[in-house]
């Protein structure tokens, strides 16, 4: 089963045209590693892409800092990159929720 569930701070979210003409919101969830552990990296960012539908109106609305539970799957996506072929892993993100607004200074 293929079935991803992050829960973390929303970073970078913008909504990109694609060559093919189609949009997509594309975002990064930004989870906090637990204290204790072997390395020095504090964070893990994982890049998300959310294609259709309801969630995409939602994304819109997300700023930065906001505290979020995303679902979906698992994907590597491939394209062209400087004259060669390149690929990512994203979460399709397919359903997401804001949990708490993040505060402004």
């Amino acid at each position: 089963m293929n079935l991803v569930r992050l829960v973390g701070r929303v970073s970078q979210p913008e909504e990109r045209a694609l060559p093919s003409g189609d949009t997509v919101w594309t975002f990064r969830v930004v989870i906090d590693r637990p204290a204790g552990g072997r390395s020095r990296q504090r964070v893990d960012a994982i890049d998300c892409a959310v294609w259709s539908g309801r969630l995409r109106r939602s994304v819109q609305g997300w700023a930065a800092g906001d505290l979020v539970v995303v679902t979906g799957s698992l994907r590597r996506r491939f394209f062209r990159a400087g004259g060669g072929a390149a690929s990512r892993v994203e979460v399709e993100a397919t359903a997401g929720r804001v949990i708490r607004r993040a505060t402004t200074a």
